[in-house]
């Protein structure tokens, strides 16, 4: 396994504290408390990377898990030539690449198909598709650290991401993402540096055709985004059309996976609204959230205001640079919910 060697990061490294390289050394001799120690400050990210590569938490906590297995057995092997999150991020990467080359891609809803020009109620949900997944990045810790990790899960960026071919997504997640250089990359991939900026160069084109979000819309801890939760939120607890309807962008988009109907258009995405899940729906409570680097909130439906609660979706909401929702993502089903910390029901 080749190793490659980005900017210094101090974190654990060869190079590092002494700590760190005494862990090293037990590492090498197998001990496992020792790599435990040493992945401690690294995991959040590679996970993060994970989840880029892949799309979904779930696939990102598998891929991570056979990472980490993979790597244990590997670090007798590894000399320090470069450093440690190199070589981990060499491990992680071939990892996802494998596993997304068993399981294809990941998709949204409006990936596949035009806009619904009618609501559908009772949408079957379209199980043959692989779909995207939310990520949660409000888990606290210091701001520019949370920005500087975060900053490349937005849900647009990723699902851009899963369209391109597995060598194109590797390397241009390495190259502008993580900084590694164009020859670390043909390293890790066992290609060529010509390769490598020739997959930059593709995957930068398809990516510049991709919808992407408003670089000057508010984020999770903006007092406008703040406001934009505190009222959606309000709105679909009352079940109060006109509240909803003020909050909405002219051109905004809502779509839910696993079903396949998406609405574009601040009418069409009303007329969902008002025939789904303000008056089909008898009572909702919410919980914000951050998901994506966006400000979202998640959805509990129950029979009535005084039933119990249970865990029905996590909805992303992309800003505009006014503060309204110029999109939504409505994740369903409970198993979204457990990487948030949150329960499946409320009492």
């Amino acid at each position: 396994m080749s190793e490659v060697s980005p900017e210094p990061d101090g974190s654990g490294g060869p190079g590092g504290t002494d700590g760190a390289a005494a862990d090293l050394l037990l590492a090498r001799a197998g001990d496992d408390a020792a790599f435990t120690r040493l992945l401690a400050p690294l995991r959040r990210e590679l996970h993060a990377h994970c989840y880029r590569m892949l799309g979904s938490v779930h696939d990102a906590d598998d891929a991570l898990q056979e990472a980490l297995l993979r790597a244990w057995r590997g670090i007798g092997r590894f000399e320090g030539r470069g450093s440690l999150r190199g070589w981990l991020y060499t491990v992680a990467t071939r990892t996802c690449l494998d596993a997304a080359e068993r399981r294809g891609r990941r998709a949204l809803p409006v990936d596949l198909g035009p806009a619904s020009e009618r609501v559908v109620l009772d949408s079957a949900p379209a199980t043959g598709v692989a779909w995207l997944g939310p990520y949660p990045t409000g888990a606290g810790g210091d701001p520019a650290e949370r920005y500087e990790r975060y900053e490349a899960v937005e849900l647009a960026f990723v699902a851009a991401l899963q369209q391109l071919p597995g060598n194109q997504r590797a390397a241009l997640l390495l190259f502008d993402v993580l900084g590694f250089s164009a020859a670390e990359i043909a390293g890790l991939l066992d290609t060529t540096p010509g390769s490598v900026n020739s997959a930059l160069a593709r995957a930068r084109r398809r990516l510049a055709a991709a919808p992407s979000g408003s670089p000057s819309a508010p984020g999770p801890g903006d007092a406008r985004a703040r406001a934009t939760v505190a009222a959606y939120r309000g709105a679909l607890e009352r079940g109060d059309a006109d509240a909803l309807v003020a909050l909405l962008t002219e051109d905004v988009t809502w779509s839910m996976p696993p079903l396949p109907h998406w609405y574009r258009g601040r009418d069409a995405v009303m007329a969902f609204a008002r025939a789904v899940p303000l008056t089909r729906c008898p009572s909702w409570r919410t919980v914000p959230v951050e998901a994506n680097s966006r400000p979202a909130v998640a959805c509990y439906l129950g029979a009535s205001a005084d039933a119990v609660h249970t865990a029905w979706s996590v909805t992303v909401l992309d800003l505009a640079a006014d503060g309204r929702i110029a999109g939504l993502v409505s994740f369903l089903g409970a198993e979204h919910f457990a990487p948030f910390g949150l329960p499946a029901q409320l009492a």
